[in-house]
């Protein structure tokens, strides 16, 4: 899809997978790792991509994707430190050589602490055994938050906390785009984990100001494939998954009830298994 007749995007889209995990989500369902949304951005003969996925398969099928583009790869963006969104740059970077991965500060700051051993054993390794790459990624920021493809400016816009600290997105205003990490979620139960505390209330800051930027398409991190890109629609039904989180948890003494409530409410989203997760940690 193009909005423009120098630039367009791309998206590919990394199925879910199974984690290693024996307990079944309540409804029944496997424990599943939600969709994941990576993003090639392309001039003439460049491109950008945008945070690249998390196991070696998943890696490898992005690559021969950049590789049937035709493009030079020059730039790898991510916009924030969890893992999913950037394991896969280190065998990227080998194999485009001359590709960079740039980040925020605090985005690259938070990718050294879920690269540390602690973090890869107790979370990804632990989830998703002998599946992630383990190339070292040195991450830089770049000049005012801003680089560019073919003479167009790709601006780093950092939004704060979402459904993690430090995260950023990517606008691209020749294209009318940003792509917005996990700030955004389109069609998929979001990541709740990190929430409480006020968490949610700077996460619905997040969204402001992304949707301050005015873009006609907004990419989520985590996408239901079926689903188009119109950012007033994504930006509004994250807001709304938000504002029913706030309602139900004080009208639910346990996850489980308030898992099914948000069931209830949320029939279509992808992957409860993300939102079971999210409701075990809250009620704890």
């Amino acid at each position: 899809m193009s909005a423009s007749q120098s630039l367009g995007y791309e998206i590919f889209i990394s199925e879910p997978i199974p984690q290693a995990v024996k307990e079944l989500v309540p409804n029944g369902d496997r424990r599943m790792f939600s969709p994941l949304s990576t993003t090639l951005i392309y001039g003439k003969n460049d491109a950008v991509l945008v945070d690249p996925p998390m196991t070696n398969d998943q890696t490898a099928a992005v690559g021969d994707w950049i590789e049937k583009s035709g493009k030079k790869l020059t730039h790898i963006f991510v916009t924030h430190g969890h893992g999913d969104h950037w394991f896969g740059a280190g065998p990227l970077v080998e194999r485009f050589p001359g590709s960079k991965v740039v980040a925020s500060a605090g985005t690259i700051a938070l990718m050294k602490w879920h690269a540390s051993a602690d973090a890869r054993a107790a979370i990804w390794d632990r989830a998703f055994p002998d599946q992630i790459p383990t190339t070292p990624v040195e991450a830089e920021t770049v000049p005012n938050n801003r680089f560019q493809l073919e003479g167009h400016d790709l601006v780093i816009v950092e939004v704060g906390h979402s459904d993690t600290d430090d995260t950023t997105v990517l606008h691209i205003p020749d294209l009318s785009l940003v792509v917005a990490g996990d700030v955004i979620y389109n069609g998929v139960h979001q990541y709740l984990s990190e929430s409480a505390d006020g968490g949610r209330d700077l996460w619905r800051s997040a969204i402001d100001i992304v949707a301050a930027l005015e873009a006609r398409w907004i990419v989520s991190g985590h996408k239901d494939k079926a689903l188009d890109d119109d950012a007033s629609r994504v930006i509004a039904g994250t807001r709304t998954y938000l504002n029913t989180v706030e309602e139900l948890l004080p009208a639910h003494d346990d996850a489980l009830s308030f898992f099914n409530a948000m069931l209830e409410r949320f029939p279509e989203l992808l992957n409860p298994g993300a939102l079971w997760s999210g409701a075990q940690t809250l009620y704890r």
